[in-house]
């Protein structure tokens, strides 16, 4: 049996490379391309809002680690603040490329189902964390 900690990091971690596989097409889309460069993308992108997304891409980072490395009621915790987090935030990405921004290119809209689906399951294996038996050491 596998234990949670590496299933949670496993899922993060693949959260993570899915967003990053996300950019590498983006970057690698000529329309997408022209438009950033042209300044024509349909929010403005600036250097406050790539902060922001600097920060926000690092947390899946960061949590690849945290989930082996805290202790488990921590890293319990942790793990369903973050994933609600971002299943909310994957969540918005994808009403946004669905409803706000129709012309959306197809890998964006794949990519954008599949986010949620690894933030829901952190978020699942956390609370399903089996509980551990306190084992008593007689000398």
């Amino acid at each position: 049996m596998v234990d949670v900690k590496i299933k949670l990091s496993a899922l993060w971690a693949a959260r993570m490379l899915t967003g990053l596989q996300g950019d590498t097409l983006r970057s690698s889309d000529a329309v997408s391309l022209k438009e950033l460069i042209a300044g024509e993308t349909a929010v403005p992108v600036t250097r406050e809002l790539l902060l922001v997304f600097a920060i926000l891409f690092v947390i899946p980072i960061f949590m690849v680690f945290l989930s082996v490395a805290l202790k488990d009621k921590a890293n319990r915790r942790a793990n369903i603040i973050l994933g609600i987090f971002f299943v909310g935030f994957d969540l918005l990405f994808l009403i946004l490329l669905l409803f706000v921004l129709p012309a959306s290119p197809a890998y964006d809209i794949f990519l954008a189902f599949v986010y949620p689906v690894f933030t829901g399951l952190v978020v699942w294996h956390a609370w399903k964390w089996p509980k551990q038996e306190r084992v008593e050491v007689t000398p």
